[in-house]
């Protein structure tokens, strides 16, 4: 039985690797997070050097609020079950007018996951739009193997590589998954996605949150960790991690290190040059 997802959202996942909108909270609790994360990026001079764009909730409780939110749980357990382990979380801003864009692309070329039962939950904290440079998704592509990728290293991609799928894509079949303030979107972790330049008036937040299954395990390096954020792990392939007690506490300021050395080491395992950036 469906917790949250309508029915057509359900079907629309399952066909097409993804569905959306689906509105999770208000638009005034969009405001109040989107407040808490700029509060955040000006009391440390920006949010990228810090945590490279990576598992922001060991670090800031509200991103650890957006990431456990019962309601985004709810739509994500309809598509991966009810045993759910939070993976990551990223960071995508595209300042107005700026030109940043993401490539198409599979979230699980350089994840180093063993089975594709993964699933991000984008969260919009402003609205993503055609205009501003919402995700655009290839129908279908969720049934695909894992395809072959290039490193572009471009300092324009907001991806950790640069990577782009080795083949051609027909833009006339992309489909635009528009969001408004408190909507989210789910894909699945095959699914062949990109966004375009932010040419709004307006910053374009999104909070990616990546959800596992606990019998996923980690196959390039060693133990993985992750935050169990429903149900039960009957697993043990990945060390369990905590949220922060208060913002940028010092004990998780230590393990958020600790697991980011880790994590760098797995998304740039084999790269040929200097990495983009640090989101993915």
């Amino acid at each position: 039985m469906q917790k949250f997802l309508s029915e057509a959202q359900q079907q629309a996942f399952d066909a097409s690797g993804f569905c959306g909108p689906v509105r999770v909270f208000s638009p005034e609790d969009a405001a109040h997070y989107r407040g808490r994360f700029e509060a955040y990026e000006t009391a440390n001079g920006g949010w990228y050097e810090l945590t490279k764009g990576q598992k922001l909730y060991l670090l800031q409780t509200w991103a650890a609020e957006l990431a456990s939110h019962d309601r985004i749980l709810d739509a994500v357990e309809d598509v991966l079950g009810g045993d759910l382990m939070c993976w990551g979380l990223s960071l995508f801003v595209k300042e107005a007018g700026d030109a940043g864009y993401v490539s198409w692309h599979q979230d699980s070329t350089y994840w180093g996951l063993d089975k594709p039962d993964v699933v991000t939950a984008w969260i919009a904290l402003s609205p993503a739009t055609r205009e501003s440079g919402c995700m655009k998704m290839l129908p279908g592509s969720q049934t695909l193997d894992q395809m072959p990728h290039t490193d572009t290293l471009d300092k324009k991609n907001l991806l950790t590589r640069g990577q782009e799928i080795a083949v051609d894509v027909d833009e006339a079949k992309a489909e635009f998954l528009e969001l408004q303030p408190g909507e989210i979107s789910l894909h699945h972790v095959r699914t062949v996605h990109a966004s375009e330049p932010n040419a709004s008036g307006d910053r374009r937040i999104g909070v990616a949150v990546r959800y596992i299954a606990p019998d996923v395990r980690q196959i390039n390096g060693g133990k993985d960790s992750a935050w169990l954020v429903r149900g039960e792990d009957r697993f043990g392939n990945f060390v369990h991690e905590t949220p922060p007690i208060q913002d940028m506490d010092p004990a998780a300021l230590a393990e958020h290190a600790r697991i980011m050395k880790f994590r760098q080491e797995v998304l740039y395992k084999g790269v040929d040059g200097e990495p983009a950036h640090g989101v993915t």
